[in-house]
């Protein structure tokens, strides 16, 4: 056996999955790429959980301002404290990002990654055990364009990531007076439905191309452990 594979297989051992590095196959090589040229210069991180994604965006190079919503309480304070550590990280108020104003009933998951303003479906509870719900929190709900323009310069070059589990188009829907400032947009796509009600990416993808948009990358990010079938993408997003 090569020397090479001999050490891949070593390394899946203990969870590692190595490969040689090349910037045009290295999703994250891909993504800093792109902000750059299009001179992103603040994020607006919708359905930030912990803080991963920030984090992430750190990883790859991106040094710009970056503003945190997220609706769950634990998820919230956690996310505050790391973005304490950060000058250029804000953690908007906890709320949750949709259409319209009101309130809204969370479903909490025992994986908070999981929670969705949707019900979870059977699909997503066989690959994902931890998406079953545990709690359910009531939040404020805001449209995205009434309460991000504070966070906004005159000059800002934004980015919009949409992580919300299957909500992703209300709050799209919900920054229409946004978009004219927003240079690109990341959003989870759904190949089959794992929330009652989801739209399928498609449908997202029709809906982001309308407003301007053109699909410049697709990356898997949820997919079944058993069959190997991939449930959900990010597709990101760029005016030409």
């Amino acid at each position: 056996m090569q020397l090479d594979l001999l050490i891949k297989r070593l390394a899946m051992l203990f969870g590692v999955d190595l490969r040689a590095y090349h910037p045009a196959r290295s999703e994250g090589a891909r993504l800093a790429r792109m902000l750059a040229y299009h001179k992103v210069d603040l994020v607006l991180d919708v359905g930030a959980n912990t803080g991963q994604y920030a984090r992430y965006l750190r990883s790859i190079g991106y040094r710009g301002r970056i503003i945190c919503f997220e609706p769950l309480a634990a998820a919230h304070a956690s996310l505050c404290r790391w973005a304490s550590r950060d000058p250029d990280v804000t953690v908007a108020p906890r709320q949750a990002l949709g259409e319209e104003a009101g309130s809204v009933a969370i479903n909490v998951s025992a994986n908070s990654e999981s929670s969705s303003i949707l019900a979870v479906g059977e699909a997503h509870l066989l690959s994902e055990p931890g998406a079953r719900p545990v709690a359910v929190e009531t939040v404020a709900l805001n449209r995205l364009d009434e309460v991000a323009t504070e966070y906004l310069l005159a000059d800002s070059r934004v980015f919009l990531k949409i992580d919300v589990q299957g909500y992703e188009l209300p709050v799209l829907c919900g920054a229409a007076g946004l978009l004219p400032r927003i240079q690109g947009l990341q959003l989870e796509l759904s190949l089959y439905p794992l929330y009652d009600g989801e739209p399928l990416y498609r449908e997202v993808i029709d809906a982001v191309e309308r407003s301007g948009y053109t699909l410049h990358d697709v990356n898997p990010c949820f997919s079944d452990a058993v069959i190997g079938r991939t449930y959900q993408v990010d597709g990101i997003f760029f005016r030409e």
